[in-house]
């Protein structure tokens, strides 16, 4: 081998190398940004009082442990439910229900998933006065940390987590929601949840507007929810609406999907 030959070859191997110590899929890059912790179980350094979490967080884990204690799932009880119980929210919350939780409380949420044949575990009901008198908080608590025989759903992403709650919510006869799984085994597509929001790290700075919870099908903060209630028909006739004036498009920020 000439020399050239080897030294091309050396240099090539320094670049992969070199290249693999930080390519992360593009999620997590080799910079610092404003507030930013190693971890949500550590406070942003210097933070300012009453600051908004860069982990777009309720609850980071620097404030509210991730231990199932019933003092910790109380601690979180008076957070507020901030998704609206919109038809998207409660398909949403079906679909995240029907995969993680009907296993255990039951497709109607009855307390008697398939779980029970096991004969290990007891799952309550998430109907009945016991669960309803709990608040949202505490449900999205709950999912969060687990509780008793309860795994945490910590893996359901947080604005998911208010869906499931209002679905929840549904069951409990709150609003009108199907029950059962969103389609047959092996469907995908649209009968079953949207990609991660969250990433391995924290949300993207666009968080807030693309992704699955920025739309009119599936996302939070939407401009007009739809009501989950059908709506009662009008008798006055509608009248015509004027046509659109053209607008101009907005350029991309480079956060868009």
């Amino acid at each position: 081998m000439s020399a050239k030959l080897r030294s091309y070859s050396a240099l090539a191997l320094v670049s992969t190398l070199s290249a693999c110590s930080w390519f992360t899929d593009f999620k997590q890059q080799p910079k610092p940004d404003p507030w930013e912790s190693p971890s949500d179980t550590i406070a942003m350094r210097g933070n300012p009082q009453n600051s908004v979490s860069v982990y777009g967080t309720l609850a980071p884990a620097y404030a509210f442990s991730h231990t199932p204690a019933i003092a910790t799932l109380d601690s979180m009880a008076s957070i507020q439910n901030p998704v609206p119980a919109d038809a998207r929210s409660l398909h949403n919350g079906r679909m995240y229900y029907q995969i993680n939780c009907a296993v255990c409380h039951g497709e109607a949420g009855k307390g008697d998933g398939p779980i029970l044949s096991a004969k290990a575990i007891f799952p309550p009901p998430v109907i009945g006065a016991s669960a309803e008198g709990r608040s949202d908080g505490y449900i999205w608590a709950i999912i969060r940390n687990g509780r008793g025989a309860m795994p945490s759903y910590d893996r359901i992403e947080e604005m998911d987590r208010w869906d499931v709650v209002n679905y929840v919510r549904g069951l409990q006869g709150r609003y009108q929601v199907a029950t059962g799984p969103a389609g047959l085994p092996g469907e995908t597509g649209d009968k079953l949840p949207g990609y991660s929001q969250m990433g391995p790290t924290r949300p993207s700075p666009y968080y807030k507007h693309v992704g699955s919870q920025a739309d009119a099908t599936r996302g939070y903060g939407s401009p007009q929810p739809q009501s989950a209630a059908p709506a009662k028909p009008d008798s006055t006739p509608a009248a015509t609406p004027a046509p659109a004036a053209p607008t101009t498009p907005t350029p991309k920020t480079g956060g868009e999907r």
